[in-house]
């Protein structure tokens, strides 16, 4: 996966880079479950692994973030941070209940 390169950009546009890849990711987790529900599960797989890419870059971004503050950089707080970080957190979420869930359902023959 490429390196996420946030210098130069504004925090308005890290927020929107956050919301981007934990979005993508929710898109993909959610029709990963609709893959399964159709017996395509070979695809439904394949769509976790992809989110999961996405979600790497959603925790590289929010990684760095964190460093710069760490590093005595404050952030700006805003109600757009507030949304980014609303939107991984659920993001991940969602992606650790729909992978159990497709476990359970391949357990019970579902």
């Amino acid at each position: 996966m490429e390196e996420t390169k946030l210098d130069g950009l504004t925090n308005e546009q890290i927020c929107f880079q956050l919301i981007l890849h934990s979005g993508n990711a929710r898109s993909k987790v959610m029709e990963s479950l609709k893959k399964y529900r159709n017996n395509s599960v070979e695809e439904a797989e394949e769509l976790l692994v992809q989110a999961e890419q996405d979600l790497q870059a959603s925790h590289e971004i929010h990684f760095k973030m964190v460093q710069k503050e760490a590093g005595g950089e404050k952030s700006e707080f805003s109600l757009l941070l507030m949304h980014a970080e609303d939107h991984l957190m659920s993001t991940l979420t969602m992606k650790e209940l729909v992978t159990e869930l497709l476990k359970i359902f391949k357990e019970k023959n579902l």
